[in-house]
């Protein structure tokens, strides 16, 4: 055994600049005793969103610990109760709720999480130690795969978990909803119809004497037509002089369709923006759809949407095994400028980091701004959604757009960040 003795004063950071490698540290003591000498406040905005990454890093590698702890607490209980696992485990939860001041159920939460990460996903585990992953990605990836079996659920997970490093918790569940589906399609359309046949309304009263109105489980297309029709009502009704802000908006129309009243019959029927290939639609493959705002779905449902619509508008594009678009077009005449149709087909959502808000409801933003004598060509137009519009041009970021068709993207405190296309 020996002592480790770090000098905190030591390894005190200059106003003018942090190390170099600080950002590639891996988390551990260095990193810690390096962080503990720094003074955030003496340090330019840059260098601060360094500093932000690698405090993030630590608490990544500090949260795997507590939940080794976590685990290891049931063990020593297993030792004491002649290997009762039952009883070992509600002594355990016992401890820790009690330990850290902890609800019952939030103590049950966090050790079943904790032998999770041991016992069915250990590399989900080596990523949080080393602190690419944070509890709220990790928590993502655990509860979305926890239906399938322990070996399904690890070949789906060693598919993400590098990029998942990168992405939001939204664009790994996305991700992870279409991976469970094509590990499993059969699973999958059980799942779905035993869902489908549990649907239901609730009414919930709040605390501050408003009331929650929800419909669960229902079928997604036509829940995303819904929403697509209560969408376009509500920003139809933004004109001069309306106070209320969009959610509100959508809020009162959502009320008023449902109640009978004057927007019940006006407005045109939502848009089901559906991403799915020829093979699942020639019943050659059950390969998961995609339903643009809200996620994959099975390949039935796919098809079910695409039989159902006819009639109605379909663009199409062919790419190639990398992705890339080498033809696109669409069945009957456009609502929209060519321009926007070949932009939306080539970005089916917003290009900002992490967004996944469709392209067909987003802003046809200028790449080179066009009060910069930016040109309306699709070359330096992108679909960019009204929240990131606004950030792109009211705090100061940037963003070009990269041969293979990346997006990357720079803040006003000068830190790039890369939104990869999305696969086709």
């Amino acid at each position: 055994m020996f002592d480790i003795v770090i000098d905190p004063t030591s390894q005190r950071v200059a106003s003018d600049g942090l190390p170099e490698e600080l950002d590639d540290m891996e988390p551990g003591l260095f990193l810690a005793a390096m962080l503990s000498s720094i003074e955030v406040a003496d340090l330019s905005g840059y260098d601060r969103v360094v500093v932000l990454r690698a405090h993030q890093k630590m608490v990544n590698h500090h949260q795997a610990r507590l939940y080794e702890a976590m685990a290891s607490i049931e063990d020593h209980c297993a030792d004491l109760f002649d290997g009762d696992t039952e009883i070992a485990y509600l002594a355990a939860s016992a401890e820790i709720r009690c330990a850290l001041n902890l609800t019952r159920r939030a103590a049950d939460q966090e050790l079943d999480l904790a032998q999770t990460l041991r016992q069915r996903l250990p590399n989900v585990w080596d990523t949080l130690v080393e602190g690419t992953l944070d509890v709220r990605r990790v928590r993502t990836i655990t509860e979305g795969t926890d239906h399938l079996s322990a070996e399904t659920a690890r070949e789906v997970v060693d598919l993400i978990l590098e990029p998942a490093a990168g992405w939001t918790t939204g664009q790994i569940a996305a991700r992870l909803r279409k991976l469970c589906i094509q590990a499993d399609p059969e699973e999958a359309k059980d799942r779905y119809e035993d869902a489908v046949d549990g649907r239901h309304i609730e009414l919930r009263p709040n605390e501050a004497g408003t009331a929650n109105l929800g419909g669960y489980d229902l079928p997604p297309d036509q829940a995303a037509r819904v929403m697509s029709r209560i969408n376009r009502i509500a920003e139809s009704l933004r004109v001069d002089g309306e106070t209320r802000t969009i959610d509100q908006l959508r809020a009162d129309v959502f009320l008023d369709l449902l109640d009978g009243g004057k927007l019940a019959m006006t407005g045109k029927r939502g848009i089901v923006d559906l991403h799915v290939d020829l093979e699942t639609l020639t019943r050659l493959s059950k390969h998961p759809g995609d339903l643009a705002g809200y996620g994959p779905v099975i390949a039935d449902i796919a098809r079910q949407v695409a039989e159902s619509r006819q009639r109605q508008q379909w663009r199409w594009r062919v790419a190639n095994q990398t992705g890339e678009i080498i033809d696109h077009g669409i069945t009957r005449r456009r609502p929209t400028a060519t321009q926007r149709r070949h932009v939306e087909i080539h970005h089916p959502t917003c290009v900002a980091i992490g967004c996944r808000a469709p392209a067909t409801t987003s802003d046809m933003d200028h790449t080179q701004p066009w009060a910069q004598a930016g040109p309306t060509r699709t070359t330096n137009l992108n679909p960019v959604c009204a929240h990131d519009h606004y950030v792109r041009h009211q705090a100061g970021w940037t963003y070009q757009r990269a041969a293979n068709g990346d997006h990357i993207w720079t803040s006003r405190l000068g830190h790039t960040y890369r939104r990869r296309r999305d696969p086709p």
